[in-house]
């Protein structure tokens, strides 16, 4: 049995994990990211070319590690990003980006980092001592290894480890519906001048004439195509499915393989009936569908929409969203893109929504964040994970120094830390007004 050891182990390589491993690792602690596939970036892999939305309330970017990364890409010659009011309702701006450029920036950051990077690992069994996890049982191609860790954040999206150390959680929306499945698409070769013409980005006529004619699936009635990255590249983010059980392998197996018939059925619609796609071809579709919503762990505080509605900022705010309720087909074929708060406004995540109540040395981050089904469906955007998770390695590596318990960690250090990392807009009204104060001095 091999055994490993680090300060901190980030479980899940998605952008809440890579967020976290960096905010660990910058404060000195010594990091292992153990992601099941073969890169990171979770939805970013799965669904290449998603658009990083959410990341600018009120037209200003949360900043921190979403905002590094961002810059980077931006700075790169030809710029590799590009930031842009979203076609879809309540959004606002959204980041475009070449995806390979992306993960290897990201691939780069974490080396620079000096994050050991386990890929094609999988966390199992975690191994409690005294109320907290002592190590974790994984496995890679190799067979079994156990690693050892001071502090363990979650970002699996599932919790299947916090799960399993006892933290209770819920499931979907607490009645097992879960939101629907993606597995998304690109054309290339597209004319956006003809695509575009007529200025609706969720094609409805055009749905509902396939649908009615047999030639697409019924709950493809919103087709959200959207201008990709490179020139004549459509982001096809239109087919969900619904009724799948994420954390279920057979049933996402299952899911994908649906999934792709849709894909490849919709590309030949788009081409044969759709204006500007005539010499268009399918690229990039996904390795397997997107999950949006399993488990939500129970922390010290659940966040509810009916606080988000208004405004809140807690004092514990470690990111800034203004994300609308982007519900997903849970339960049915329902979707909407409600506006959570006025326009001009926005809410923080409360770091006390990552903190469960029990394990001394565990925090989560990502979509198992602990939140209603309502706000849940606005705070899941990929740069509150990324955000998310950047508090979560902060905080970690903070109490292992210290010798605290995650919830013996005074929340309003973290969110000082944080801003000294250039997160903007967190940390409670009079902290906002007071850094708002300081930029209009700058």
């Amino acid at each position: 049995m091999r055994q490993l050891r680090a300060d901190v182990l980030v479980i899940g390589g998605g952008t809440a994990g890579f967020g976290a491993a960096l905010g660990a690792a910058r404060r000195g602690a010594s990091v292992r990211l153990i992601e099941g596939t073969s890169k990171i970036g979770g939805v970013m892999a799965f669904c290449p070319g998603m658009p990083w939305g959410g990341g600018y309330p009120t037209g200003r970017s949360i900043g921190g590690v979403f905002g590094e990364l961002t810059g980077e890409l931006l700075a790169m010659e030809p710029p590799m990003a590009e930031v842009r009011p979203s076609t879809l309702e309540n959004f606002g701006l959204e980041v475009i980006y070449d995806h390979e450029a992306a993960v290897f920036a990201m691939f780069q950051m974490l080396e620079d980092a000096g994050v050991e990077v386990h890929l094609g690992t999988f966390a199992g069994a975690p191994m409690l001592e005294q109320g907290r996890i002592a190590r974790v049982a994984c496995t890679d191609r190799t067979g079994p290894l156990v690693i050892e860790a001071g502090m363990v954040i979650d970002c699996s999206g599932d919790g299947d480890t916090s799960a399993r150390a006892g933290v209770p959680f819920m499931v979907g929306d607490g009645r097992g519906n879960m939101m629907g499945v993606t597995l998304s698409f690109s054309m290339v070769g597209a004319d956006w001048d003809r695509v575009f013409a007529r200025g609706d980005p969720y094609f409805e006529e055009e749905a509902a004439m396939g649908i009615a004619a047999g030639l697409l699936h019924p709950d493809l009635a919103k087709l959200y195509l959207m201008k990709g990255f490179h020139r004549d590249m459509v982001f096809c983010n239109s087919v969900h499915i619904r009724g799948v059980d994420g954390t279920d392998p057979q049933a996402v197996a299952r899911a994908t393989q649906e999934g792709r018939r849709r894909c490849h059925q919709l590309a030949r619609f788009l081409i044969s009936h759709v204006p500007g796609f005539e010499a268009a071809r399918m690229s990039e579709l996904g390795p397997t569908v997107g999950v949006r919503e399993t488990r939500k762990l129970e922390a010290v505080h659940r966040i509810l929409a009916r606080d988000l509605r208004g405004g809140a900022k807690p004092v514990d705010g470690i990111v800034a969203c203004d994300n609308p309720i982007d519900d997903v087909m849970r339960g049915d074929a329902e979707m909407t893109h409600d506006a959570i708060v006025a326009t001009g406004d926005y809410y923080t995540i409360p770091f006390r929504a990552m903190v469960p109540e029990g394990v001394a040395n565990l925090l989560f981050a990502g979509r198992l964040v602990c939140a209603d089904p309502a706000a849940f469906a606005s705070v899941r955007g990929m740069p509150q994970c990324m955000a998310m998770g950047q508090a979560a390695g902060t905080a970690a590596a903070m109490a292992l120094s210290e010798g605290l318990s995650v919830q013996a960690l005074d929340p309003a250090r973290v969110v000082a830390a944080l801003a000294a990392q250039g997160m903007r807009g967190i940390g409670g009204d009079a902290l906002n007004r007071h850094a708002r104060a300081l930029e209009n001095v700058a």
